[in-house]
């Protein structure tokens, strides 16, 4: 394939993939704690890292690391202290991310506005060597986490007080969602962009919770997705050249459109194998009965 021909085609390909991955199964959890959006916040925040390692000419991605993660940290603080005023204030702390970001990258010698369109919305042919090694590093974080902590991670998602009363460290646990989320963020912004990774995390887990019924489905079935629209975008991009995190995002949008026409027909479908089977349960009781006593429970 011409495709796998040019270098910085293979890295492109190999940090979709890992993107692809990485993006959803930190997804999964913060849709599960309706908490769709925070990638998009912490997007915002990320920005301000990306300008200040243009002014100090440190690495953008770690810097970008390091901001994300201090943001998230803040997010969390604001969720468990704010109360009333915690949407104000969380409202101030992204859009100040992105102003920040804009002025440090206008401040910086390096820094231009072509500069921050890459970081903005990606730019995925663009990614170095330097860059792929730190998306290695950050990536296996990710998954360690993710994958690792799963059940941990689900029980407190899905139902706070019951994870609380299980013994599990709820807060120390949701501020590791929050890291986790950032540095996910930082991990996609090549490949889709800082105002785009929210929607990579999220639509793949919209688009399996249509045809999926449980955890373990739904995770790898946005997996799945995840790892389809990214090299498919990817690719896409190359041969029509157009913009790939655009790209990507709309496939995935695409697909979400698919799976949640599939949806109503699969639902039927399963009811019909259900009535046919006759799910039922017989309840016998205690012996010492005859069998004209047990009773039967219609499903």
């Amino acid at each position: 394939m011409e495709i796998l021909n040019y270098a910085f085609m293979q890295r492109a390909l190999i940090a979709a993939l890992i993107v692809g991955i990485t993006a959803p199964a930190i997804g999964i959890y913060l849709v599960q704690r309706r908490q769709a959006l925070m990638g998009d916040g912490i997007g915002h925040i990320a920005l301000t890292g990306v300008g200040l390692g243009f002014l100090l000419n440190q690495s953008p991605v770690w810097a970008a690391t390091a901001v994300a993660i201090a943001g998230s940290v803040i997010m969390e603080l604001i969720r468990w202290y704010g109360k009333t005023r915690g949407d104000l204030a969380l409202a101030m702390l992204f859009y100040g991310g992105m102003a920040g970001g804009v002025m440090l990258m206008n401040l910086s010698d390096a820094g231009s506005n072509a500069n921050l369109g890459t970081y903005l919305f990606g730019s995925i042919t663009t990614v170095s060597p330097e860059d792929m090694t730190t998306i290695y590093v950050l990536a296996a974080l990710v998954l360690a986490i993710t994958i690792g902590l799963r059940r941990q991670l689900f029980a407190v998602c899905q139902d706070e007080g019951f994870a609380r009363v299980t013994g599990l460290p709820v807060r120390l646990l949701n501020l590791l969602v929050a890291v986790t989320a950032a540095v996910t963020v930082t991990v996609a912004m090549r490949v889709v962009g800082l105002l785009l990774v929210s929607a990579l995390m999220v639509i793949p887990v919209a688009a399996a919770q249509q045809i999926s019924r449980s955890f373990a489905a739904t995770f790898t079935v946005a997996v799945a997705i995840g790892i389809a629209v990214t090299l498919t975008g990817t690719a896409t991009s190359y041969y029509v050249d157009v913009p790939s995190g655009a790209t990507i995002v709309l496939f995935a949008i695409g697909l979400f459109v698919a799976f949640t026409a599939l949806a109503a027909p699969l639902a039927k479908r399963r009811a019909r194998i259900a009535a046919r089977q006759g799910q039922g349960c017989t309840l016998e009781v205690p012996g010492g009965r005859t069998a004209t006593d047990d009773v039967s429970v219609a499903g």
